[in-house]
């Protein structure tokens, strides 16, 4: 039976959850104010142990296999949809397409497109607010580039001005399915994926839609 949690996440809920039962037992053995002390450090300790267990939730999904269709990376809210010179990794003009995530949204990537790995990176950098649009360029992000016959993808993971951890499971050449977890915003709140303009047919959504990873098409490639 598969548990819906990230294999990454566990170390960050087994701590809280064993200091939490240890503050509580110590707890016993006291008495008065130190006591009470106890039970609330031993409350909170355990309370985000709960948090960390539905923080790294990574539930159970199926995703359309159309080659056509560009599947949103990240579950969250699109922000921004703007065309942009990408010549290093797109090789010219790019459609980006940034998803922000809150603390309450599952916090697992998946592939918007089949295809292998190409590249792979990560660039520390600045932490501005990841609203800002320069966050992309100048913020500690990591990069991934996913390739197929149609088309090209690059998908960066940006950490903002108090979140700092982003991660990714893939290796260079790897193969890898479309709505495929492949990494983790683990406190991180922005994802942009980027795509060539002449390749994409029509773009799916807009500023302000709630979009579900592997599920939500966001991009319709042509024919």
């Amino acid at each position: 039976m598969r548990i819906p949690v990230v294999k990454d996440g566990w170390p960050w809920i087994i701590v809280p959850l064993l200091i939490g039962v240890v503050l509580c037992w110590a707890a016993t053995e006291l008495t008065g104010s130190s006591r009470t002390w106890m039970c609330v450090a031993g409350g909170i300790s355990l309370v985000l142990s709960l948090y960390m267990l539905y923080f790294h939730r990574d539930p159970t999904r199926h995703p359309p296999q159309d080659p056509q269709l560009v599947l949103a990376g990240a579950d969250g809210v699109i922000r921004r949809i703007e065309n942009m010179p990408e010549p290093e990794y797109i090789g010219g003009e790019a459609v980006r397409i940034s998803i922000y995530l809150n603390p309450l949204n599952v916090h697992t990537n998946r592939m918007p497109i089949a295809g292998t790995i190409k590249k792979l990176g990560y660039t520390p950098g600045k932490h501005l607010l990841t609203i800002l649009n320069s966050a992309s360029e100048y913020n500690e992000h990591s990069t991934v580039l996913v390739e197929n016959e149609r088309t090209r993808c690059l998908l960066r993971q940006i950490v903002g001005p108090i979140v700092r951890r982003v991660v990714y499971w893939l290796k260079e050449g790897q193969t890898v399915g479309a709505g495929e977890v492949f990494g983790m915003m683990k406190f991180g709140s922005r994802l942009d994926t980027y795509l060539p303009v002449g390749e994409v047919a029509e773009v799916c959504v807009k500023p302000g839609d709630k979009v579900t990873a592997g599920l939500t098409v966001v991009a319709r490639l042509k024919q």
